[in-house]
């Protein structure tokens, strides 16, 4: 009780006793007495004219927000596929948000060197910006660069691979972990055999989102399926060119292949060397359903696509980055999405 008190002293200085009470729906006597500390006061009463004080302050926010346009730098490393997605969730949900104008400023490459994404950071950081999206590998220079800039006050959302250990602000995306563990339990439930051999392919070494999803498939499915050996093949960036001739040599010296999970993308390249190969009913887990992904399973090439909802993490992201400018109300410093799990029988429209 004493928390709430204190809570609702610290904002009544804003409010006259008159608009919080039109805001609860109580009369302005009660609302003084709450104010007040004063006896008589049921604990419902005060959560009314708690609620009421955080609606208003909520609402000031939004009016302060109105008309203000804030620079968002969007910067990504990854294959044109999966940008292009990216900017039209951001470009779906920007009407929605209340809490200013933002104005993205989108920079993507499929690759980037180390001396690329600092170059990219510290041009933001010297002309600067209202906050930073950031898909980027956890390297030494990016970390510096995240915590440089949040020092700047530029606040740093990074999207779908986190950046732990930094001062940036949030992290927005699926859960990594869990999705990796999502497709363990999918691949020994549809497997047909005991023992096997599992391709784990990423797409870079450093994208610590793709770390999470391998780490915690091997785990879970050690658990379930004890007898599958996982194989770990990195590199690619989910491009076709290089994934193909990343997994050229490998195929050759495979043996019992069983299934395939694709950790960090490039599957129309993967696909094809498969066939080429003359592999056939592989169980075949990916992420993220993209134009490539969903033709793909169309066809019947994968068994199964882990989705989340890329306009849910640009939602959540422009609301961070609104919050660490006082904007809106706080987030928590991670906003993830629910796995969707898509066979060629519930495809989104």
């Amino acid at each position: 009780m004493q928390q709430n008190t204190s809570i609702i002293h610290q904002m009544t200085h804003r409010f006259p006793i008159k608009e919080i009470a039109r805001q609860s729906g109580l009369g302005a006597a009660t609302v003084d007495r709450v104010l007040n500390n004063r006896s008589h006061v049921s604990p419902q009463t005060r959560n009314r004219v708690e609620a009421a004080i955080e609606e208003l302050v909520q609402q000031e926010q939004q009016l302060a927000a109105r008309g203000r346009r804030l620079f968002v730098d969007i910067v990504v490393e990854a294959p044109e596929r999966f940008t292009a997605e990216i900017r039209q969730a951001a470009e779906a949900v920007l009407p929605s948000i209340g809490f200013g104008i933002f104005r993205p400023r989108f920079l993507f490459q499929e690759i980037m060197s180390d001396a690329d994404i600092e170059t990219i950071l510290a041009r933001i950081a010297k002309r600067g910006s209202h906050g930073v999206c950031l898909k980027a590998r956890d390297i030494p220079v990016v970390r510096q660069m995240v915590d440089r800039l949040t020092s700047l006050g530029i606040p740093v959302v990074t999207l779908a691979t986190d950046i732990p250990g930094t001062a940036r602000t949030a992290y927005v995306g699926v859960d990594n972990a869990n999705a990796g563990r999502t497709a363990a339990y999918l691949m020994a439930s549809a497997a047909k055999s005991e023992k096997g051999v599992v391709l784990a392919t990423r797409s870079q070494e450093e994208f610590y989102g793709e770390i999470e999803r391998y780490t915690c498939f091997c785990e879970t499915l050690a658990e379930l399926m004890p007898g599958f050996e996982v194989l770990n093949i990195a590199g690619g960036a989910g491009l076709a060119s290089a994934t193909t001739n990343r997994l050229t040599g490998v195929l050759e010296d495979v043996e019992d292949l069983t299934a395939i999970y694709s950790v960090g993308g490039g599957n129309d390249a993967i696909v094809r060397l498969l066939a080429e190969y003359g592999y056939a009913d592989l169980i075949y887990v990916a992420h993220d359903l993209d134009r490539d992904n969903r033709k793909l399973i169309e066809a019947g090439a994968i068994s199964f696509v882990l989705h989340h909802d890329l306009k849910t993490d640009m939602r959540n992201l422009f609301l961070a980055i609104a919050a660490a400018h006082r904007l809106a109300p706080p987030t928590k410093p991670k906003l993830v999405s629910d796995v969707q799990v898509i066979t060629p029988f519930n495809l989104p429209v």
